[in-house]
């Protein structure tokens, strides 16, 4: 009996010891940057169920309750997520929209097709005053995105004029005989969407001398409304792009610069979105981690020719994408949402935050039904996915100071860094700490020296659940929630905790 005991005990010790402890430096510097509220920003696309059926049902609609045709249960819960702004209404679909078709008597509004996403006709009853009235009652800073490929000038010059203007003009009087007295004063604008391929399949030379043509009719009207002129940036580590425009464009015309990424395994064959198995995680992962190299050396490039950071990079299409559920109506681009996508959200938005010095806006694609949603809907029915839950529980790092993290030797996932991590301390002292596990079969002890910083009391949430492929859904929408976490324990300067497999917790000191 001795004997096994003694082996029980050696056995122990081996797994303790090679389960040694990840180490992260957490402190808190004075010249560190604010992490904008606006990387926590969302994007509606009209794209299959997004628009139409999901987000709006339509003024008349007696059976789901609505605000001027606006699902209620989407807004409250989009108003919980402190969404700091909305994109719409592309996407693609934004270079072959013309804005004045959505504005207007309904009955007199021009049906368009959408080409890019699955041919349908939409009525147009969907349009500026709609999302501007919306992006109003939620406190989010609208972001509209310009028609460069199939528009003009004249085009944007008469929306910005529509949207700004308060003094007497011809968009500003037509603006008031539709409805609507006060303007918007929309700061955000896109000038073009993936101007390299869907956009208008445009080099990067041409699509520069394009953006300074149409940045230069796009000041603010009356002195009173600043624009800020974001250019169509670059896909993954299309480096030339950047630098292009950086090099090419002056920078008194250009507020910020865009990037797009999605953790695709293959755009051919993008797998499955619920049954996937561990070879699809990984590459899953493989490819959301690499916006880390992405935003990096895109950076490197901004820096080189903006050392003083006056141009912003805004990651306005991020997450995960997968192929469309199968035996949905109208499923174009509806994917269900799982862990896995919890460890994507999680550690994308820990790299914005640590890079919060020159990633000023960031917006996840898309809100509603479609590729990385927050919300599913299905008619009357409205679930909130695990990345809703992600984007909740990060929102305690918006607008807050960030406080520089330093992990001293990742254990690794198959070669891929396991843990990730970001920190920061808000307005009235609290301080976050984020981190997510990604590796699916190995706990991690993990040791937080926060020496530097004065914390007597410790709490936290954790989100996680038995299964990578665990998901909510209209049967079983509470299956993937966050919980408390009461694992973390103060000790000399330290928090101690163990993350547990494929999990994501956030940590409040204070």
């Amino acid at each position: 009996m001795k004997y096994f005991a003694l082996l029980f005990c050696l056995i122990f010790s081996i797994q303790l010891f090679s389960q040694q402890s990840v180490v992260v430096q957490i402190t808190e510097e004075s010249n560190s940057p604010q992490i904008s509220k606006h990387i926590y920003g969302h994007f509606a696309e009209h794209l299959g169920r997004c628009i139409y059926e999901g987000l709006y049902v339509g003024e008349e609609n007696k059976i789901i309750p609505n605000t001027d045709g606006v699902r209620n249960d989407i807004i409250e819960a989009l108003k919980e997520l402190n969404i700091p702004n909305l994109r719409w209404p592309g996407g693609c679909f934004a270079d072959t929209y013309h804005w004045k078709d959505g504005v207007g008597p309904k009955e007199d509004r021009p049906t368009i097709v959408n080409r890019w996403w699955g041919g349908t006709t939409e009525d147009n009853s969907f349009g500026t005053h709609n999302f501007l009235n919306l992006c109003e009652e939620l406190g989010a800073e609208p972001y509209l995105s310009a028609n460069v490929g199939s528009g003009t000038v004249q085009e944007l010059i008469d929306w910005v004029q529509y949207t700004n203007h308060d003094g007497i003009s011809p968009m500003a009087d037509w603006r008031r005989e539709n409805g609507r007295e006060e303007p918007w004063k929309v700061k955000y604008w896109g000038v073009g969407n993936e101007t390299w391929g869907c956009g208008g399949n445009m080099t990067a030379e041409y699509y520069a001398d394009i953006y300074r043509q149409y940045a230069t009719f796009m000041p603010g009207w009356s002195g009173e409304t600043e624009v800020y002129r974001i250019a169509s940036g670059a896909s993954e580590d299309d480096y030339h792009w950047t630098e292009t425009l950086m090099k090419n464009v002056p920078h008194e015309l250009m507020e910020a610069v865009a990037l797009h990424d999605y953790a695709v395994i293959d755009w051919s064959n993008k797998g499955p979105s619920v049954n996937f198995d561990d070879e699809i995680y990984f590459k899953s992962m493989e490819q959301a981690l690499k916006m880390e190299e992405y935003v990096t050396k895109h950076i490197e490039i901004m820096d080189k020719y903006d050392p003083e950071g006056n141009v912003d990079l805004f990651v306005d299409e991020w997450g995960g994408w997968y192929d469309a559920e199968p035996e949905v109506a109208s499923g174009v681009l509806f994917q269900q949402n799982t862990i896995r996508d919890v460890m994507i959200a999680g550690t994308v938005l820990n790299t914005f935050n640590n890079h919060a010095k020159r990633v000023k806006m960031a917006n996840l694609a898309q809100m509603v039904n479609v590729l990385q949603a927050v919300i599913l809907t299905d008619e009357e029915k409205m679930i909130k996915t695990p990345t809703y839950h992600v984007m909740h529980m990060y929102k305690v790092h918006q607008d807050a100071q960030l406080l520089p993290s330093k992990i001293e030797e990742n254990t690794m996932f198959r070669g891929l860094p396991a843990l990730s991590v970001s920190a920061s301390k808000d307005e009235t002292g609290k301080i976050h700490i984020s981190l997510v596990n990604i590796d699916p079969e190995n706990n991690m002890p993990v040791e937080l020296d926060i020496s530097g910083l004065d914390i007597k009391n410790i709490s936290g949430q954790i989100l996680t659940s038995e299964k990578l492929q665990d998901h909510n859904s209209f049967d079983n929408p509470e299956k993937v929630a966050p919980e408390e976490f009461k694992g973390a324990k103060l000790k000399k300067g330290r928090i101690l905790l163990t993350i547990p497999a494929h999990s994501l917790i956030v940590l409040q000191g204070k």
